[in-house]
């Protein structure tokens, strides 16, 4: 773990502190936390009626299966934030048949973590970094409704308080941000957040669903051509796997897939750039982000965009 990456925003030249933060380059975490999945949980709601039978019939042999493909990252909430990421997927959802309010995460199965010590595991890293932005996307939500809803956002207003960034603040840069004391842009993938001005709206995520890196970097290159959101969106470089891709690779997990595409998916992340330009990129998000230097090259790309201010400032004068 570089310690340089900890409180890399506050880090950054004060050129770029006047940018709005959807126009910085920033490392993200897709499936955050599937480090922790619980082997012996239940299948989530979504899956079919086919697969879980399938599941009971050879729980033996499919949970082995499902850990080694579910499992998208090894390291934990803190060390992803200490290692500089900075936009967190969390699939979140309530588990079928539990009669507590507990709420997990989910990716094919639960987690042995709850929400609530997760995100107070957050809250307290935001503490002891207090100029570092973090953006939390909370999506899916299975098996939760508008009771859980609006309970959960309660918990949420409660833990992180005053450092919510309001949905209608209009200056995102990392300077204004500091002087209100705003650390969390909480996205809410939910009509309720039309009642919530502390909550924004679900952030765009480029999933190509592909197995290959060829097939993550067509598909993105497509997304840039078309041209970049107006606020905040996600480039995910994540592979995926079909069911019939892992039947007929039974020694392959989605770790040596990723691993192996790496080399290919770096070399496009280095070719990036960020700002406001119509082909430029904001959030980039991968798989395995402690063993693989996402956080670094990411975070590199900034000093792109503060090259592009330095050479405007002197055609300037």
């Amino acid at each position: 773990m570089d310690p340089r990456f900890q409180d890399w925003m506050s880090a950054l030249p004060e050129q770029l502190w006047d940018i709005p933060l959807n126009q910085l380059a920033i490392p993200g975490s897709h499936d955050a936390m599937s480090y922790c999945l619980d082997i012996t949980s239940p299948l989530v709601r979504s899956e079919s009626d086919c697969f879980r039978l399938l599941d009971r019939l050879f729980y033996c042999f499919t949970r082995p299966f499902i850990f080694k493909w579910a499992t998208t990252q090894d390291k934990t909430i803190e060390e992803q934030l200490s290692m500089g990421i900075r936009y967190f997927d969390l699939r979140i959802a309530h588990k079928p048949q539990d009669s507590s309010s507990d709420l997990y995460f989910t990716h094919v199965i639960y987690t042995h973590v709850t929400v609530l010590e997760t995100l107070q595991s957050v809250a307290a890293w935001l503490k002891l970094h207090p100029k570092e932005v973090v953006i939390l996307a909370c999506s899916h939500f299975e098996g939760i409704d508008d009771r859980f809803h609006e309970s959960f956002i309660v918990c949420l207003k409660n833990l992180f308080g005053s450092k919510l960034c309001p949905r209608e603040e209009s200056d995102l840069s990392l300077r204004s941000l500091w002087k209100s004391g705003y650390q969390v842009i909480l996205s809410y993938e939910s009509q309720l957040i039309a009642r919530h001005p502390e909550l924004w709206p679900a952030i765009p995520y480029w999933w190509a669903n592909s197995n290959t890196a060829q097939g993550v970097i067509s598909y993105l290159e497509w997304h840039k051509d078309q041209g970049r959101p107006e606020s905040f969106f996600v480039s995910g470089l994540n592979l995926t796997a079909a069911r019939s891709y892992i039947t007929k690779n039974p020694k392959e997990s989605l770790r040596t897939l990723t691993f192996r595409n790496w080399s290919c998916e770096r070399k496009w992340v280095q070719e990036q750039v960020p700002g406001s330009g119509s082909t430029s990129l904001n959030i980039i998000a991968g798989d395995f982000v402690g063993p693989l230097p996402l956080c670094s090259l990411v975070i590199e790309l900034n000093h792109k965009l503060l090259r592009k201010i330095s050479g405007q400032t002197e055609t300037q004068k």
